[in-house]
């Protein structure tokens, strides 16, 4: 399963993640980044970068995550690709 963005990422300006990502996968969804289901190869790069812990390791889905994990997948689709930091703040 791949990772997810969480809600800690609401309106959080920092895009390291997306630095580390090596296919891609991250998507700017305007007011949030979220990880496309269909690119991210569940390496885990993007986890330990993310300043607001907000990245969610496919080993700890719970309940909780179910919406999550869904708006990742629902935003993705029509998110444009973030390639790299445009400003990291």
């Amino acid at each position: 399963m791949p990772y997810v963005v969480g809600k800690e990422c609401l309106s959080c300006k920092s895009t390291v993640c997306v630095d580390v990502c090596p296919v891609d996968a991250f998507r700017d969804a305007d007011y949030q980044l979220v990880i496309c289901p269909d690119t991210c190869i569940e390496c885990g790069v993007c986890e330990p970068e993310c300043p607001v812990d907000a990245i969610i390791n496919p080993e700890e889905y719970t309940g909780e995550n179910h919406d999550v994990i869904n708006l990742n997948s629902e935003l993705s689709k029509t998110s444009p690709v973030i390639f790299k930091s445009v400003t990291a703040q």
